[in-house]
């Protein structure tokens, strides 16, 4: 009898801890440009090595002319209001504050950056071809260095 009840209370708490598991990962809203051609696991993974490579080529080199920038992720990533809006990152579901809120991190970007795309920036980088894998690659590689 024992045993039955011990086995019925895995089972319960195995289908539980299933469901909860499925709840518990952010709300990800879709992105309305092209996809990152080098796939979204790797942007996950790297994207704050990317932010900070292009950070460093631009303040600390003074390169103005890097291809990707914090300004396109934000229009590429924006999340529209009630209002059909872009919200700010203040506002519950912004894209990077859904993410950054889960793994418990501190979003700084927008002490500096705007959190909000600017007026027909998002129309813009719809028109805008995705990178070649050549392009992507020249830009990986340069991020070694």
């Amino acid at each position: 009898m024992m045993r039955l009840v011990a086995t019925l209370l895995v089972l319960i708490g195995l289908s539980t801890g299933v469901a909860m598991a499925d709840s518990t990962y952010p709300d990800i809203p879709k992105a309305v440009g092209a996809p990152h051609p080098e796939g979204n696991d790797y942007m996950r993974i790297n994207h704050m090595r990317l932010l900070r490579h292009d950070r460093n080529l631009t303040m600390h080199d003074g390169d103005r002319s890097i291809k990707y920038s914090i300004k396109e992720c934000v229009a590429c990533h924006a999340v529209m209001g009630p209002d059909a809006l872009p919200i700010s990152v203040q506002e519950e579901g912004h894209f990077c504050r859904n993410c950054h809120e889960y793994a418990a991190v501190k979003i700084d970007c927008f002490q500096c950056h705007n959190s909000k795309p600017e007026e027909g920036f998002i129309d813009l980088l719809k028109q805008t071809p995705a990178a070649t894998d050549d392009e992507i690659q020249a830009y990986l590689d340069g991020m070694s260095q």
